[in-house]
């Protein structure tokens, strides 16, 4: 790997991909890296690489039928400002899949994408 691509690449199903690249660079702060249109795009942040996979996708076609619902994991993204981050979201119209979860780490909750996949939002302890 070369110093530019070394990024943690993380695949998401997604229904519509134009409307996935939006809802991450819009809402998340994602830089779109590549878009191949309806089929494919990758969206990057920091060292993540998420790529959004759409039905048409060599990626979802390899995925076992069993295997395409969405939310069983999660990508995690951590942020100072939880309550911010919460009414910034909810001033856009999306809305949360939990309620705010506190623990000795930190609290979070959890977002998803217009597929249903999960997003972690991540304020740690101070």
């Amino acid at each position: 790997m070369t110093g530019t691509d070394q990024h943690a690449s993380v695949r998401y199903l997604v229904d519509d991909v134009p409307v996935a690249v939006d809802f991450y660079t819009t809402h998340l702060g994602f830089q779109l890296r590549t878009n191949a249109g309806h089929a494919f795009a990758d969206v990057v942040r920091g060292p993540l690489r998420l790529l959004l996979s759409g039905p048409a996708s060599s990626g979802a076609r390899a995925t076992p039928q069993d295997a395409t619902a969405p939310g069983h994991n999660r990508i995690h993204l951590t942020v100072d400002d939880l309550d911010a981050e919460i009414d910034r979201h909810r001033r856009a119209g999306l809305s949360f899949r939990s309620d705010v979860v506190s623990g000795p780490g930190g609290r979070q909750i959890l977002l998803a994408d217009p597929a249903g996949n999960l997003i972690e939002l991540f304020q740690p302890a101070r």
